[in-house]
C-alpha cells in the first residue's frame, strides 16, 4: 500500500538545467522559458536544482532565487520539486525549510554529499531530513555518482516515514526494479533516473521517469513515455533506437555539458555552465555535436 500522504507522482518529471550567462551567472529568464516549453509538452512534474541543474556549485541564495522563479512559472500546474543535495544533514534540513517556504511541492533528496556513509548513517540522514518537513520527498539513489547505495532493504526500513513517497532509482542495475517491487511493493512511486535504461525499466514496471536528455527533445521524450504507458512496445522500441545515442549522453561525467549543448542545438537554451565545469572544445565537442546533429536530422515525425 502507498502511504496516505503519497501524492501519487507518476509520468515524466524532467530534471531541468539552470540556464547560465557566459560569465556563469544565472539566466533566470532562459530557465523560465525552458520550463514553460517542458510544461507544454505534457510533463506531469518538474525538478529543478538536481545534478543537471548544477545544484552543488550554487550559493544558498542562488538556489532560493531559482526555486522562487520556478514556483512562479509552474504556478501550481504540476508538482515542482527541488533537489536537496547538501554536504550535511543540518544543511539539508535548512534548505528543505527554504524550499517549503518558497512554495515547492516536494523535494528530491540525496544522501549527504562528499561523504561515503555507512548504511546506518544514510538511514539516519534520510530520517532526520524527512522528519523536519511536511513536504513529500523523492529519494535519489545513485551509488555510481554519489558513493552511497540505498538498497531495497534500506528502503524497507524507511517505509514508516509517510512523506518519503518516491524513489529515483539510478544504480544502473535494472534488477533493482524487481528487487524493489518484491521488497517494498507499491509503497513508493518508482522512477527511473537513467535515461538509457528507460525502456528496460518500463517493461519491468515503473511509475515515472526523471528525464535528462529529453529536456532537449520534450515532445519526442513525452511520446516515448506515452508509448510505454499504452503498451505499444514495437513502436517504443523504434523510438528508443533513435533516441538511445542521445540518451547515452546522460550517463557520462560531463553529462551537464553534453545535455546543455544538446539544449542549445535544439534552440531551447544555451550551453554555458558554472565553473569549474567548462564548455566542450576540440575533438570532444566535434564528436558530441555529431551525435546531437545526427539525432536532430533523423528525428522521427510526430503524428498528432
Amino acid at each position: 500500500m502507498r502511504s496516505s500522504t503519497n501524492p501519487k507522482w507518476q509520468g515524466v518529471f524532467p530534471a531541468i538545467t539552470t540556464q547560465m550567462h557566459r560569465d556563469g551567472s544565472i539566466d533566470i529568464a532562459a530557465t523560465e522559458a525552458h520550463a514553460e516549453i517542458l510544461i507544454q509538452s505534457g510533463i506531469t512534474g518538474l525538478i529543478c536544482l538536481g545534478s543537471l541543474g548544477e545544484n552543488q556549485p550554487m550559493t544558498p541564495e542562488e538556489k532560493r532565487i531559482v526555486v522562487k522563479a520556478m514556483v512562479q512559472v509552474v504556478n501550481g500546474r504540476i508538482p515542482l520539486l527541488s533537489g536537496v543535495a547538501e554536504t550535511s544533514t543540518a544543511e539539508a534540513i535548512r534548505f528543505m525549510h527554504d524550499i517549503e517556504k518558497l512554495g515547492a511541492n516536494g523535494a528530491m533528496l540525496l544522501p549527504a554529499m562528499l561523504y561515503r556513509a555507512d548504511p546506518e548513517e544514510t538511514l539516519t540522514h534520510f530520517r532526520s531530513v524527512a522528519k523536519s518537513t511536511a513536504l513529500p520527498i523523492m529519494v535519489y539513489n545513485n551509488p555510481i555518482s554519489y558513493a552511497n547505495d540505498i538498497t531495497p532493504a534500506m528502503f524497507e526500513k524507511l517505509a514508516d516515514l509517510p512523506n518519503l513517497v518516491a524513489i529515483k532509482e539510478s544504480s544502473g542495475d535494472t534488477r533493482r526494479i524487481t528487487d524493489l517491487r518484491n521488497t517494498v511493493g507499491d509503497r513508493y512511486a518508482l522512477f527511473t533516473g537513467v535515461d538509457n535504461l528507460m525502456l528496460e525499466a518500463s517493461i519491468l514496471g515503473i511509475d515515472g521517469w526523471v528525464a535528462g536528455s529529453g529536456i532537449a527533445f520534450p515532445a519526442e521524450n513525452q511520446h516515448l513515455w506515452d508509448l510505454t504507458r499504452q503498451g505499444r512496445w514495437e513502436e517504443a522500441r523504434e523510438w528508443y533506437r533513435w533516441f538511445t545515442p542521445l540518451l547515452h549522453l546522460d550517463v557520462h561525467p560531463k553529462f551537464i555539458q553534453y545535455i546543455k549543448l544538446m539544449v542549445q542545438e535544439c534552440k531551447l537554451g544555451s550551453e554555458w555552465v558554472r565553473a569549474p565545469r567548462m564548455i566542450l572544445t576540440g575533438e570532444e565537442r566535434t564528436r558530441i555535436l555529431k551525435i546531437i546533429h545526427d539525432g536532430i536530422e533523423s528525428k522521427p515525425k510526430l503524428i498528432k
